[in-house]
């Protein structure tokens, strides 16, 4: 059967010169345009991701000049200066209701709450119970995690002066 030929019809190589040279084409313009290709997909991104931090920063923008224009209203920092900073105004008489037992919602963290030995808390000086609640920090974070729990605030420490 290998000896059928048709007359006047030569046997072709699979791969002309012509073809080899589209083939050659082709590749190296793939290869051109690929780095760039993927530059401007990346750049894509990269813009639209610029685009939604400068709208976020617009809304913020926004935000800020709806804030500016509240503080810029007297009873709104009337309101303000009464509820953060506990102030009243001349003849009335302020007060603030403090849970005992510290089940309170909404405690403000201004206002400590009522201490148990009052009169002992208000002996000492600020600053002592600034250092012990550093120690009583310091000692929680060196501690093992099966030792006991640190000393509270009010017992006495090495540094106590």
């Amino acid at each position: 059967m290998a000896g059928w030929r048709i007359p006047g019809f030569a046997a072709r190589p699979r791969f002309t010169s012509r073809a080899t040279v589209l083939v050659l084409v082709l590749c190296s313009l793939v290869a051109i345009l690929a780095y760039p290709t993927r530059q401007f997909i990346s750049q894509r991104s990269e813009i639209s991701a610029q685009r939604a931090k400068a709208e976020h920063a617009r809304q913020q923008v926004e935000q800020l000049r709806r804030e500016k224009t509240r503080w810029q209203d007297p009873e709104y920092v009337k309101a303000q200066a009464r509820s953060r900073l506990h102030y009243a105004m001349p003849g009335e008489t302020p007060y603030i209701a403090v849970d005992p037992a510290g089940r309170g919602a909404t405690q403000s963290s201004a206002v400590p709450p009522a201490p148990s030995d009052g009169a002992a808390k208000a002996a000492k000086p600020w600053y002592s119970s600034v250092w012990d609640s550093v120690d009583a920090a310091d000692t929680a974070a060196l501690a093992p995690p099966s030792s006991p729990a640190p000393a509270p605030a009010g017992a006495s420490s090495p540094h106590d002066h």
